[in-house]
């Protein structure tokens, strides 16, 4: 039974009719940057994250770019984050000039250790940077705490995480600021690249409009220098429409999710997601930690099943960041973590009989050991 990882066109079909409609609505309309659609959508996205303000961007990268740079994380200045992420969050810290300073991850959520990072501020530091991942929140009371007591600015990394709540308060509500990304794996997916910063600052979001639209408020009139990063029209009238089944994927990602539970239950060297109590997680992704992962993958693969590693290097480890200093095992549980784990199917449309061939999958590979 071939199972993807995620079915894109599953979705698809079940929103034809309203997709099609905005989009020939847009191409009738011509108006392809800017316009009615994009602010309809950073209105209804600040109304979804419990803020003020939205400004969409061109990506999710764009999005953490364009906020560190309007905070102020530029050259001499250091951003504490978590090895344990895609790319862009420490790329972004470096195409702003900034340095990125690495806090290991706690092991059960996979999300920063917020005992550890006090330890990592210095007179350098600007902002905290964590990561809400694979659809659960960091535990961000503390670091909001740590943020107040040393004046320093929290930036909500929420790409994997729109609809996640944090003691009942939205991503990207609790920081200065947050980033969204719409990049078409996320539980709100784009027909292509898109992202949105979402923030309670006025300061914040002028600086984030300024740059996205190299440095002008008018046409040809630019009081800084910025970049092109503008969110298009067609993406988000696509998005506008998928944010109306957004609560109801979510909850059939989480019905999902619990049906795995219980599955994997009755297998103790599975190691399925631990959901701390203070959470609602979305399950951008459903991450399992199993023996010899390397050889479970390949039975997925023989038996036409997706499957992902999210993440297989840690950052610290990355080549073009060993000039950060960083020993090899600096991180161990954020090592430790690129070496078992492995994200199953756990997108809305997906069948109990296709969960249970997951589930007889990673049996049989346990079996086999």
């Amino acid at each position: 039974m071939a199972i993807p990882l995620l079915d894109l066109q599953a979705q698809y079909q079940s929103i034809r009719e309203e997709i099609d409609a905005v989009v020939a609505e847009v191409f009738l309309s011509q108006q392809f940057i800017g316009g009615p659609k994009v602010e309809a959508l950073e209105r209804a996205l600040a109304q979804y994250a419990d803020v003020p303000r939205a400004v969409g961007v061109a990506s999710g990268t764009d999005a953490l770019l364009l906020l560190l740079k309007a905070a102020g994380a530029g050259p001499g200045t250091e951003v504490i984050t978590t090895p344990f992420t895609f790319f862009a969050t420490a790329g972004a810290i470096v195409n702003a000039g900034a340095r990125p300073v690495f806090v290991d991850i706690e092991p059960k959520t996979y999300t920063i250790d917020t005992a550890q990072i006090e330890a990592r501020i210095t007179g350098r530091t600007r902002a905290i940077l964590p990561v809400h991942l694979f659809g659960q929140c960091a535990d961000m009371d503390p670091i909001l705490d740590l943020a107040e007591r040393h004046d320093l600015i929290v930036i909500e990394d929420a790409a994997q995480s729109i609809g996640a709540r944090y003691k009942g308060r939205p991503a990207c509500s609790m920081g200065h600021a947050g980033a969204l990304s719409f990049f078409p794996s996320k539980n709100l997916g784009g027909a292509g690249d898109g992202g949105l910063v979402v923030t309670r600052d006025a300061a914040l979001e002028a600086g984030v409009r300024l740059l996205r639209n190299h440095g002008a408020s008018e046409t040809y009139f630019h009081q800084i220098v910025g970049t092109n990063s503008r969110l298009d029209a067609l993406q988000a009238a696509v998005l506008l429409v998928k944010l109306r089944h957004l609560d109801g994927w979510i909850e059939a990602r989480r019905a999902n999710a619990a049906y795995y539970d219980e599955k994997f239950a009755a297998m103790p060297e599975v190691v399925t997601p631990y959901v701390s109590p203070d959470c609602y997680h979305v399950y951008n992704q459903y991450v399992i930690r199993v023996p010899e992962r390397e050889r479970v993958r390949k039975r997925f693969a023989e038996r036409g099943i997706g499957c992902a590693v999210y993440y297989p290097r840690s950052l610290h480890r990355q080549q073009c960041f060993q000039d950060l200093g960083y020993p090899e095992d600096a991180f161990p549980h954020s090592n430790a973590a690129c070496d078992e784990v492995l994200a199953l199917p756990v997108f809305p449309e997906l069948t109990r009989e296709q969960q249970d061939e997951v589930v007889r999958t990673v049996k049989d590979h346990l079996s086999s050991l």
